[in-house]
């Protein structure tokens, strides 16, 4: 514009007016306020539906995604743990029924299964308490399963502690999978105990196949033998055979101490156990995450399972809520950890389900993810998961049983724990992308007439600036930017998730966008100019003596 008014050989004064003029026109002021009104409600909204958003550009950033990466435990499933087998050299005690009885039962005559018990009710942090007639769990819900099963037949958590008083524990770690604790038993009146004249036993429960590589004897028959290829093969079959069945399976082992040994001294205690059998235990998938994975699927969205289970744990359950096919491949951490970068880029793209996996792996696989060129949302609930969360493209913490630190480092926070509620994220995530294509398509249109009439008259010689600067600004701010906004609240489209996502690299004036902009934008240009032409020639006057062309 200065260009040309130079040329036309106007007047400086009149150049740079016309000029700061277009730049008002060309500029949408009412854009970034309505984008940023636009994504407020948008959260607004999904805090209804249990999602809360931490970081905006995170609502817009969702209508992309195309992989969900999702625990299998609390969010796959319900994180209501229920004991249903435990197995000890190939006996079993179902104990379904006996969970949902309030009747108790005595504690079983066969000493590996009492010992069971026992050990699965002192290594745990988990208490029961009264709430209404019934009793509720406090604390992990698999720690939980094991305590109620513990109560039924007769081990209650507040005598037994003071009958075998706690004296030192090894916590849980990602890295060991495994929990021990150490027990005084001078005191303690259990028959089950009196396999030994000790002072001291650990209790250690944690993922079988990483408990019997510090085991080196098995209790069977009331007696301590030497763990055997034959005792092995036995643990290793009705580990697959529990975990086949969708159940997720710990095992149980302990080791008798004196006063002399270090009980202190984690590699210690952890060295040279006694197996005594496993637990399995049944967590239900959520009875809306198999829709939900459908939803997704049709969306054009992959499903992936992240979890520290047992390899045919997960891919059970996995085929049960549609994430898994009935061929489909499992990836364990330890396969994992031997692969180069550029093998794991290549098995990403086709296996569902990695199981026994660290918070190390997870931020290995949304790596490979986005390297692959794919827009990753990422859930997690441990401190671990954090560098994950912070990895993807959208880092999904867990309101209920997440922590501070992952929520810190989430983009979004799901306060229900549901897969499902991140497919609906996603859904008005889409929505919101949708309406921000709408109100850019107007507003742009709108700047690209007002551009067009600006440019045109400063060619036709005679004719002074058609639209003031603070004319420009009301159009922008009041005119435009108000039914903008209408446009930003819209509902979402009944087929949002029934289309790919949106490439996160595509132009936003993609989709013919730029046509449609230049095409409205020409037509409101060309009709403002024809009608303020006709008011030109005519010689009209405003009341207030202005140029009525300048007013039309």
């Amino acid at each position: 514009a200065f260009i040309v008014g130079l040329v036309s050989g106007q007047e400086i004064s009149e150049i740079l007016l016309a000029s700061v003029a277009i730049a008002v026109a060309v500029v949408p002021e009412g854009l970034p306020a309505v984008v940023t009104i636009s994504l407020a409600l948008g959260a607004q909204r999904m805090l209804k539906r249990r999602t809360l958003i931490r970081k905006l550009p995170a609502v817009e950033t969702l209508g992309s995604v195309t992989v969900i990466a999702s625990d299998k435990t609390g969010t796959l499933t319900e994180n209501r743990m229920t004991v249903k087998v435990m197995d000890v050299a190939g006996r079993t005690l179902d104990a379904t029924d006996a969970m949902l009885s309030d009747t108790k039962e005595d504690l079983p005559q066969d000493s590996a299964l009492a010992l069971l018990l026992l050990g699965s009710a002192l290594a745990n942090d988990s208490y029961l308490q009264v709430e209404n007639g019934h009793l509720k769990v406090v604390g992990d819900p698999t720690e939980g399963a094991m305590m109620l099963a513990a109560d039924h037949y007769g081990l209650d958590k507040e005598h037994i502690q003071n009958q075998y008083p706690r004296m030192t524990e090894v916590p849980f770690s990602s890295e060991r999978k495994r929990m021990t604790t150490v027990h005084d038993i001078q005191l303690g009146d259990l028959s089950v105990l009196d396999i030994y004249n000790g002072e001291y036993v650990a209790f250690t429960k944690g993922a079988p196949d990483g408990l019997l590589d510090i085991c080196t004897d098995v209790f069977s028959d009331g007696k301590i033998h030497p763990l055997d290829d034959d005792f092995k093969r036995r643990i290793e079959v009705g580990n697959n055979q529990l975990a086949s069945q969708g159940l997720r399976v710990l095992g149980v082992a302990f080791k008798p101490l004196n006063h002399h040994d270090p009980i202190d001294d984690p590699e210690s205690v952890e060295d040279s156990m006694v197996f005594i059998g496993l637990i399995g235990m049944i967590d239900p998938p959520r009875t809306e995450v198999k829709d939900a994975v459908a939803v997704a699927k049709v969306a054009g969205i992959h499903s992936i399972m992240i979890t520290g289970d047992h390899p045919m744990t997960a891919l059970a359950i996995a085929k049960e809520i549609g994430i898994a096919k009935k061929d489909a491949k499992v990836v364990t951490g330890r396969q994992l950890a031997e692969m180069s970068d550029e093998a794991l880029r290549q098995c990403v793209n086709d296996v569902p389900v990695f199981a026994r996996v660290s918070p190390e792996h997870k931020l290995r696989i949304v790596q490979a993810l986005r390297d692959n060129g794919h827009i990753v949302a990422m859930t997690g609930d441990g401190v671990n998961d954090a560098p994950a969360l912070k990895q993807a493209d959208i880092g999904v913490a867990m309101g209920i049983t997440g922590t501070d630190v992952s929520k810190e480092a989430s983009d979004m926070v799901i306060t229900d724990d549901n897969f499902a509620t991140i497919v609906y994220a996603v859904e008005e995530g889409r929505a919101i992308y949708d309406n921000v294509r709408r109100f850019i398509k107007y507003l742009l249109a709108s700047n690209a007439g007002e551009l067009l009439v600006l440019l045109i008259t400063q060619l036709v010689a005679g004719m002074t600036l058609p639209l003031t600067t603070l004319q420009i600004l009301w159009m922008n701010l009041i005119t435009d930017g108000i039914p903008a906004l209408a446009l930003g609240v819209e509902q979402g489209e009944k087929n949002a998730m029934s289309r790919p996502p949106y490439d996160p690299n595509e132009s936003i004036l993609g989709h013919g966008l730029g046509r449609h902009i230049l095409l409205i934008g020409g037509t409101l240009g060309l009709s403002a100019l024809a009608l303020g032409v006709w008011a030109f020639n005519a010689g009209l006057q405003a009341a207030n003596g202005m140029p009525a062309w300048n007013t039309m």
